[in-house]
């Protein structure tokens, strides 16, 4: 996979020295907004979020290849205060994100915010979350929006990395089997990336509460690394912290370039008052990041096997292959360029 220099660049500085990925993940709105609303005291609810990303940010930062954060409760005030360091690489959402509802499967763009914007602000990357199922009857809207942010992020020479989040069509409550989301998961990458991802933040390819068969595990994660044609990360989704230290290490094991981890690490820290909280965060929180990045180090893939850097400039946007999806043109709505 070639990509341009100024791509390269960036995946450059939002990795490892090893080329592996630790990211922290904390774009979180809805939820966040959700745990944060049950302590007492709470006036501003945007300015608690923004507040506790803060202190989240700036305990673990320091060990973390890079962060991922919103425009709406994030950036600003990570990047203002100081929390983000000059040297930690910034990846920034353009989706609403998540609101922990299986009813709403839709995603929003994030308004008046670009992928021009993102750039300007330093980002080393960008972040799409996507609900998405090839089967589902919302398929081609999705693969059109993805396509339109990707053409986005090739005209500025920023790095997408995609989430997508799998659903079970007819019953969107119901968690797939350990098959079927193997076989979603698996599908997604291979259907989704040619639209413009650069790396995949993608779902652990297993049911785990079906079997915690390690063999089964590894199966599943060596099948994704084959057919995934960009690096691809291990997303946290919410499960404990020992569960993803085991998802990850087999992840690595198997082909994964590394983590994009967000409650796994830091979500006891949203019960806190804010001295508990930064006690947890300088203890547990600081353990856990620090333990995934040996992992990440020692048993992930480098981005730098799978990606070259273009020895001339940079690639036309129209030069790239985003156009199809099997035999069927995706021509994006205009709107979905940001």
């Amino acid at each position: 996979m070639e990509v341009t220099i100024g791509k390269w660049r960036r995946l450059q500085q939002a990795s490892s020295n090893q080329g592996t990925f630790t990211i922290l993940a904390i774009d979180h709105r809805g939820p966040l907004r959700h745990a944060l609303a049950s302590q007492a005291g709470v006036v501003s609810l945007n300015k608690a979020v923004a507040t506790f990303k803060q202190e989240v940010v700036r305990e673990l930062a320091p060990e973390c290849s890079a962060v991922l954060l919103d425009p709406e409760t994030g950036v600003a005030p990570c990047l203002t205060s100081g929390a983000l360091p000059g040297q930690a690489a910034l990846i920034v959402a353009m989706d609403t994100g998540s609101t922990g509802d299986p009813a709403i499967l839709k995603t929003h763009l994030i308004q008046d915010w670009s992928v021009q914007q993102s750039s300007l602000v330093g980002a080393s990357g960008v972040k799409l979350l996507v609900y998405y199922h090839p089967n589902s009857p919302s398929a081609a809207q999705t693969e059109a929006l993805v396509k339109g942010v990707g053409l986005a992020c090739a005209q500025h020479d920023v790095p997408l990395y995609l989430e997508p989040l799998s659903f079970k069509p007819e019953a969107p409550g119901v968690k797939l089997s350990s098959d079927e989301l193997k076989d979603v998961v698996i599908e997604s990458a291979r259907r989704l990336t040619p639209f413009g991802a650069d790396v995949l933040k993608a779902e652990f390819p297993y049911n785990i509460s079906e079997s915690h068969d390690l063999v089964k595990w590894q199966t599943a994660c060596s099948e994704l690394s084959q057919a995934c044609p960009v690096p691809w990360v291990l997303l946290s989704a919410g499960v404990p912290f020992d569960t993803f230290l085991d998802q990850a290490r087999v992840a690595c094991e198997s082909g994964a370039s590394g983590v994009m981890a967000g409650r796994a690490v830091w979500n006891e820290a949203a019960s806190l008052d804010s001295r508990k909280c930064t006690r947890f965060l300088r203890g547990s929180g600081l353990e856990r990041i620090k333990k995934l990045r040996r992992l990440c180090d020692t048993h992930g893939r480098s981005f730098m096997d799978i990606c070259q850097a273009a020895q001339t400039g940079s690639i036309d946007a129209r030069e790239l292959s985003l156009g199809t999806t099997g035999n069927r043109d995706i021509n994006p709505p205009a709107n979905n360029v940001p």
